[in-house]
């Protein structure tokens, strides 16, 4: 858990996740700039990139978008059912993550 994306990005660069469910609506950084930052650091450190999931209240196209052009690699509505939340963690938690 994090408070705000600055405190996301340094737990995600300081410790190991399977998956992060990235809230977009957070304090003092948002989602999308806290998973640019993930990515970037990511690249230039030669990182593994760690799957990140946008939980957001928007559900519009282009809300979809910005997500997945900044990074995230999927995108999930709220509220989430608990059938759907269970899918998405065996997507991205399986041996092949993503399919």
């Amino acid at each position: 858990m994090a408070e705000n994306g600055r405190e996301a990005v340094e737990r995600v660069l300081e410790g190991r996740f399977d998956l992060v469910l990235m809230d977009c609506e957070m304090p003092e950084m948002d989602g999308y700039e806290a998973t640019d930052r993930i990515r970037r650091i990511e690249r230039e450190q030669q990182r593994r990139a760690v799957p990140i999931v946008a939980l957001t209240a928007h559900a519009m196209p282009g809300d979809q978008r910005r997500c997945l052009e900044c990074g995230m690699n999927e995108v999930v509505t709220k509220p989430v059912a608990l059938e759907t939340f269970g899918r998405l963690l065996e997507r991205w938690t399986s041996p092949a993550p993503g399919r």
